[in-house]
């Protein structure tokens, strides 16, 4: 059996990152009602980078990402915000989706990420 560890999230029964056997999993939404995808994007992975940073790896150890958008035709302020965020090197780029989904409230965007961690 392996150790988990969480990371608690801002809703009840709900973790926002969540490591485990060498990986770790994290997913954010901006917490400003902004109506600016580019700017949620930003928070949201501002956010991601402090739950992997409190599950022990970062974003250069990116496996998988999944970004959920409420508006498809918005996607263009989000890769700006994610490509920013990324970097230039492609060794560091995950695999990653984006979907239009219905989101809660002002949410605009949502992102869930995979990475690989170390093991406790």
């Amino acid at each position: 059996m392996f150790a988990i560890n969480r990371i608690p999230g801002g809703a009840p029964g709900r973790s926002s990152g969540s490591s485990a056997g060498g990986f770790a999993w994290a997913v954010a939404t901006s917490v400003d009602p902004v109506a600016d995808m580019y700017i949620q994007t930003q928070k949201a992975l501002a956010m991601i980078d402090d739950i992997l940073v409190g599950l022990g790896t970062d974003k250069t150890n990116l496996v998988n990402a999944t970004v959920y958008v409420d508006r498809i035709q918005l996607k263009d302020e989000m890769d700006r915000a994610w490509c920013e965020w990324i970097g230039d090197d492609p060794q560091y780029w995950p695999q990653r989706a984006c979907i239009e989904s219905r989101l809660v409230a002002y949410d605009l965007v949502e992102i869930v990420v995979i990475a690989t961690a170390p093991q406790d």
